[in-house]
């Protein structure tokens, strides 16, 4: 091949080859370029999310501050229920503070609260009294419009502090307490109406342990417990009016030591399908108690060690299928405790193991009857030998039906072993009983 023709071959190599490199440089340059104005604005997005973040929490925490400020106790009554909305919008808004804001809500309604001046009072002091527990309601309403099941935003699973809370009215009513802690430890239900009708307590603790109910009325008709543990243990009734119209299906409620000493506490139309109830070691000493047309059909309750010395608790017209009832260790001394017109199938009320039945409950059987299959009496411990005392417990034989041994001086007709018939015309009825009427 000719020498020129080999050079203009070379010629065009080399100029593809330098045509190619340039145009390799102008595209890795180009992609340089690019990502570092990619890794640039992405830089920038970053910087500005992180100064509109801060913006915004700088914004809540100046909304907080407002708020809290106007929930102040100088501050007049119209200003402190500005701060009431103005925390729970905040609550609505800040996720992430929504337990603190929620926190402020209860920790008014902690605060010192003077009672009722009454009517007799001077006009500006039960006129400030009166705005003031405005406000207090006012923010039990907040509350339980979140805890709704069409609340917009919900405060479920959150805690709620109400220990030593001062309760003149109120409604929870709806309110649905699926988890976290609610703790009305030491609350004091001292008048109005507070209303918890409806509310649904199916997950996390409630806690009424220590608090006391003196007057006013507390609705938890138609309620729902229906898992986690509600406690009442240790609550005192003295005084106004207690509806427990509702439903336990699961968990456990108790009422452990509980003081039932005065006022009315119903049960009317309870229903017990589930879990467990405890009235262990409580003490009905005066207070009006009714199970009426109450239905227990699984589950356990338990009234172990209960002393029943005082009032009336009535099972009027109760149904027992299928539950586990247990009065071991009991105490039935005085008062009035009365199963008449009771229904028993299934399951098992269990009254063998009483420690004292100097004043028994009434039935619609006598001692020399046999009592429904699944009902048992308590059973006459066997002679000793002379000058020793009577076994503690019976021993395990098949149970036999009749009264105690021992003295039955003082006992009024109309009881247990006294009657002498079936139904005698002149009890009362259900409807008769001072505290069967239902709370409206």
């Amino acid at each position: 091949m000719e020498p020129q023709v080999v050079a203009a071959i070379i010629a065009a190599g080399v100029s593809a080859l330098t045509l190619i490199g340039t145009l390799a440089a102008q595209y890795f340059g180009r992609r340089a370029t690019s990502q570092d104005t990619k890794e640039a604005f992405k830089e920038q997005r970053e910087q500005l999310d992180r100064t509109l973040a801060e913006q915004r929490t700088r914004t809540l925490n100046e909304r907080f501050a407002t708020a809290a400020g106007q929930l102040g106790s100088d501050k007049p009554p119209a200003v402190r229920l500005a701060g009431v909305y103005a925390m729970a919008g905040l609550a609505d808004d800040w996720e992430a503070n929504r337990q603190t804001c929620v926190d402020v809500l209860c920790a008014y309604l902690r605060m010192p609260y003077e009672p009722d001046p009454g009517e007799q009072a001077l006009a500006p002091e039960r006129l400030a009294f009166r705005a003031s527990r405005e406000v207090r309601h006012t923010v039990i309403r907040v509350i339980a419009a979140h805890l709704s099941k069409g609340a917009a935003v919900s405060w479920q699973g959150l805690n709620f502090d109400f220990t030593g809370v001062v309760f003149d009215g109120g409604s929870l009513g709806g309110a649905e307490f699926s988890g976290g802690m609610v703790d009305f430890r030491g609350a004091r239900f001292s008048g109005g109406t507070v209303d918890f009708r409806g509310a649904r307590f199916s997950g996390g603790t409630v806690d009424f342990r220590g608090a006391e109910f003196s007057g006013g009325t507390v609705h938890f008709g138609g309620a729902e417990f229906s898992g986690g543990t509600v406690y009442f243990g240790g609550a005192a009734f003295f005084g106004g009016t207690v509806s427990f119209s509702a439903e336990f299906s699961g968990g456990e409620v108790s009422f452990l030591d509980a003081a039932f000493a005065g006022g009315h506490v119903l049960f009317l139309d309870a229903a017990f399908s589930g879990g467990k109830v405890s009235f262990f070691s409580a003490g009905f000493s005066g207070a009006q108690v009714s199970f009426g047309r109450a239905k227990f059909s699984g589950g356990e309750v338990n009234f172990g060690r209960a002393k029943f010395s005082g009032g009336t608790v009535l099972f009027l017209d109760a149904a027992f299928f299928g539950s586990e009832v247990s009065f071991g260790g009991a105490a039935f001394i005085s008062g009035e405790v009365n199963f008449l017109d009771a229904a028993f199938s299934g399951g098992q009320v269990d009254f063998s193991q009483v420690a004292v039945w100097t004043n028994g409950p009434e039935f619609d059987w006598d001692w020399d009857s046999t009592p429904p299959s699944g009902v048992r009496l308590p059973v006459a411990p066997p002679a000793g030998p002379a000058g020793a005392p009577p076994p503690v417990a019976p021993p395990p034989v098949a149970p036999q039906y009749g009264p105690p041994a021992g003295p039955r001086s003082g006992r009024r007709r109309g009881r247990t072993e006294q009657r002498l018939s079936p139904r005698s015309p002149k009890r009362q009825t259900e409807s008769e009983h001072p505290c069967r009427h239902p709370v409206a």
